[in-house]
C-alpha cells in the first residue's frame, strides 16, 4: 500500500496524519506563519515520510493573504464606465442599525483600476469591438506600476469572452512576467459584482500562492502534493497555483470530509446526520452535514465574496488561541484576535500576556499541563493563572469566575454558530450527533450539547488531527460552471462542452475517468437567489420537481405551478480518494475494567455551574471497545483533550470512537 500523509496547516499546530500499511501515525508542529512550508518540512522529517508517499496538503496561505491584505499588487480593466464595480457592491448594510457602516476596501485600489472601451449586449452580440491600441497603451503604462498580475472583468464576457483573451495577449508582450486572471475563466457566470470580485480575489492570491506551493513542493520533493480546495476535493499544485482563490477555504473543509467519512462507520449509516465543531487555535469552524456534505455556491472572507464552489461552512473568531478582554463598560469580550503560534496563549512561555481560550481551561483544571500534547509541550499554568487574574481584577471577578466566564463567552460564539447552520435553516439539533474535533473542540463539546439539547456526541479516535486525516480520504475534484443559455434545448450541448473540460482536468492529473455530476442554480421567476440542484441535461423537468422539493425544505414552502429559471449549469467531476480504515479492536472489554485499565488518577476541575469536583482522569490510549465511564472526566491524548461533563456517559467502540450520551436527569 502507498504511504499517504495529510497535513493540514493550522494557526497555532500543523497537523500530520500519516497511513502506512493500515497504520495510521499523527503528528504536531508549531505552525511557522512566515514561511508555512518549514513547519511542513519538519513534520516530514520527524515522521520520516518515504521519498514515493503521496501528500494531501490544506493550506491557509490563501485565506490569511485575504484576511491580512498580504496579497500580490494587481491592476484591474473593466469595460469602460465599469471600473468601479468593486468600490460599488452590492450596498449590503452588513450591520444594520449601525449609523456608520465600514467597509474593507477593494483588493485593488482606485489608481490601479482602468477601463477600456469595449461592449458585449446581453445576448452576446458586440456592440463595440475592443480598442486593442487602447489596451496597448494601457500596457505600457502599466509597465512602470510594479503590478505582479491583472484581472480583466469585462460586461457578458460569459458570453463573449473573446474581448477579454485578446487583451490578455496583448498585454503580456509588455507585462511578461505578470499573471493573468480573466473573469471568462475564473466565473463565467452573471452577477456583475461577485465576478468582478472573485476573478480580482484569484489575481491578488495567484503570485502569493504560487510562491508557496513552490517551495512546498521543493521541501516535500520528490513526493507528488495535491491541495485540498473549497469544495472538499483535492487538486494537483499546477491547477491550484492557476486558481488559488478555490482554496480559501482549504483546511476547514478537510475537516467535515474527514469527520463524515469516520461519522459513516462509527455511526453505522451511510447518509450519517452530523454537526461538526472544528475549534483550532485561532477560529472554529461548524458546518450542518444532512446525510451529506454540504455544498454551496456562495461563500464569503472578511467581507469579501467568493462566488465558487465550497464546503458550507461557518466560522467565527473563538478557537484555543482567541484573546479575551474587557471593553470600556467593563464587559468581557472573546475574539476575533488570536495569539496564534507566536507567542500563542500565556501558558505556552513564549512571552504572550493576554489571556487565551487555552489559558482559561487550564485554570479550570480542563487543560493538565504535564499532559499536553503527550507532554512534549509542557504548559506554564502559573503564567495563565496570572494572565487570567490581571484581565479579572478590574472586573471585580475572581481568578476562577474570570476563566469560567472566558469559556462561557467563547461556548455563546460557538452556539450561535451552531444555531445559524441548524436552526436558522430549518434543521433540529436534537436529530444530529455532534463531532468536535480540533485541538479544542472536545473540550467545550459537552456544554455546546447541552445548549443545543444534542443527544449524542461522537468523538474520533485522533480529534485534534482529524482535519489532516479527512485530506487522505478526499476525493480528487474539479468544479467548473457556466451561465445557462435562455434556450433550455442548447443545455445538453453545453453540459457536454463542460464535462470534456473536467475530463481534460483529471487526464492532466494523471487520473482515469472521473464520476461526473451535473448540477443546476434555479430559482422561481423574479427571485434573486437561486438553489443548486442536481440535473440530467435531458430531462430538466426532474430538476425542477427537485428544486421545488429542496425550496420547500429550505424555506418552508413550494409554488409548483409559479415558472422555474435555470441560472446556472455546473459540471463536477470526482475520482476518489484513499480508504483510512481506523485500529479495530478484536474482542469487547468488560465497562467495569475501564477504571483499571484505561482510567490514571483524579484531577480537580471546574464545572460550568462554578462548583469545584474531582474528575476521573483517563488515558485516552488505554480505552478499548466497551469501555465506558461517566463524567465528570478529562480524557488526555496525544492530540487534544476532552472534558466529559457530569450529566454525560461515554463508551468506546470497536474503532476508538467514543460515544457521548446524556444521562437521564
Amino acid at each position: 500500500m502507498t504511504e499517504r500523509i495529510g497535513i493540514d496547516t493550522g494557526g497555532t499546530f500543523t497537523d500530520f496524519a500519516r497511513l502506512k500499511d493500515g497504520e495510521l501515525v499523527v503528528c504536531k508542529t508549531a505552525t511557522t506563519p512566515q514561511d508555512q512550508s518549514r513547519a511542513v518540512e519538519e513534520g516530514v522529517r520527524r515522521l520520516g515520510v518515504a521519498a514515493d508517499a503521496a501528500i494531501a496538503h490544506g493550506t491557509t496561505v490563501a485565506t490569511n493573504a485575504l484576511l491580512e491584505r498580504r496579497g500580490a499588487r494587481c491592476a484591474l480593466i473593466a469595460t469602460r464606465g465599469f471600473r468601479d464595480v468593486l468600490a460599488i457592491g452590492r450596498q449590503n448594510r452588513p450591520d444594520l442599525y449601525a449609523l456608520s457602516q465600514r467597509r474593507p476596501p477593494p483588493l485593488v485600489p482606485a489608481d490601479l483600476r482602468f477601463e477600456v472601451a469595449e461592449r458585449v449586449t446581453a445576448d452576446g452580440s458586440v456592440l463595440t469591438p475592443l480598442d486593442e491600441r487602447a489596451v496597448a497603451a494601457l500596457g505600457e503604462r502599466l509597465q512602470g506600476l510594479g503590478v505582479a498580475s491583472v484581472a480583466i472583468i469585462y460586461l457578458f464576457s460569459f458570453l463573449y469572452p473573446e474581448h477579454e483573451r485578446r487583451t490578455a495577449e496583448i498585454l503580456k508582450e509588455y507585462l511578461p512576467d505578470a499573471r493573468f486572471s480573466l473573469s471568462a475563466d475564473i466565473l463565467p457566470e452573471y452577477r456583475e459584482y461577485e465576478r468582478a470580485a472573485t476573478t480580482v480575489a484569484n489575481a491578488y492570491l495567484q503570485p502569493v500562492a504560487a510562491r508557496y506551493l513552490d517551495r512546498l513542493g521543493r521541501v516535500v520533493a520528490p513526493r507528488p502534493v495535491r491541495v485540498m480546495q473549497s469544495n472538499g476535493g483535492v487538486i494537483g499544485t499546477k491547477q491550484a497555483a492557476r486558481r488559488p482563490a478555490r482554496l480559501a477555504l482549504s483546511g476547514p473543509a478537510g475537516g467535515v470530509v474527514g469527520a463524515f467519512r469516520l461519522a459513516k462507520t462509527a455511526l453505522g449509516e451511510q447518509a450519517p446526520k452530523i454537526l461538526t465543531l472544528d475549534m483550532g487555535g485561532t477560529s472554529t469552524d461548524v458546518a450542518l452535514c444532512p446525510g451529506e456534505i454540504p455544498r454551496t455556491a456562495e461563500s464569503a472572507i472578511a467581507g469579501l465574496p467568493l462566488r465558487l464552489p465550497s464546503v458550507d461552512i461557518h466560522t467565527v473568531g473563538a478557537g484555543g488561541g482567541s484573546l479575551a478582554h474587557a471593553d470600556a463598560a467593563n464587559a468581557l469580550h472573546v475574539g476575533p484576535a488570536s495569539a496564534g503560534a507566536a507567542p500563542g496563549p500565556a501558558c505556552y512561555g513564549r512571552g504572550g500576556e493576554a489571556p487565551a481560550v487555552t489559558d482559561a481551561n487550564v485554570v479550570l483544571g480542563r487543560i493538565l499541563p504535564d499532559r499536553f500534547l503527550g507532554g512534549e509541550f509542557g504548559l506554564d499554568a502559573d503564567a495563565a493563572r496570572r494572565a487570567v487574574e490581571q484581565l479579572g481584577r478590574p472586573l471585580g471577578l475572581s481568578l476562577r469566575e474570570t476563566a469560567l466566564g472566558i469559556v462561557r463567552i467563547a461556548n455563546a460564539s460557538m452556539e450561535r454558530a451552531l444555531r445559524r447552520v441548524s436552526v436558522e435553516r430549518g434543521y433540529d439539533p436534537k436529530e444530529y450527533a455532534l463531532v468536535p474535533f480540533g485541538g479544542a473542540g472536545p473540550l467545550h463539546a459537552c456544554e455546546l450539547a447541552d445548549a443545543l439539547s444534542i443527544r449524542r456526541i461522537l468523538l474520533p479516535p485522533q480529534p485534534g488531527v482529524l482535519s489532516a486525516l479527512g485530506l487522505l480520504m478526499a476525493d480528487v475534484a474539479y468544479d467548473t460552471s457556466l451561465a445557462a443559455p435562455a434556450d433550455e434545448a442548447a443545455l445538453a450541448a453545453l453540459y457536454a462542452r463542460e464535462t470534456e473540460r473536467v475530463l481534460k482536468v483529471f487526464a492532466g492529473e494523471g487520473r482515469g475517468r472521473p464520476v461526473v455530476e451535473t448540477f443546476a442554480d434555479m430559482r422561481y421567476q423574479g427571485q434573486s437567489y437561486e438553489l443548486t440542484v442536481p440535473t440530467d441535461p435531458a430531462r430538466p423537468d426532474d430538476a425542477r420537481r427537485r428544486f421545488h422539493a429542496r425550496h420547500a425544505r429550505r424555506y418552508g414552502y413550494a409554488t409548483p405551478d409559479a415558472p422555474v429559471e435555470i441560472v446556472t449549469l455546473r459540471v463536477r467531476g470526482t475520482a476518489p480518494g484513499a480508504e483510512a480504515p481506523l485500529p479495530r479492536d478484536a474482542e469487547r472489554a468488560e465497562a467495569s475494567a475501564t477504571s483499571g485499565t484505561a482510567q490514571v488518577g483524579q484531577t480537580p476541575v471546574t464545572l460550568d455551574t462554578g462548583e469545584e469536583a474531582m474528575a476521573a482522569l483517563y488515558d485516552r490510549d488505554r480505552l478499548r471497545w466497551g469501555h465506558a465511564f461517566e463524567g465528570p472526566a478529562v480524557v488526555v491524548q496525544y492530540d487534544a483533550t476532552a472534558f466529559v461533563a457530569p450529566s454525560w456517559r461515554v463508551e468506546a467502540d470497536a474503532w476508538r470512537n467514543l460515544h457521548f450520551s446524556r444521562l437521564p436527569d
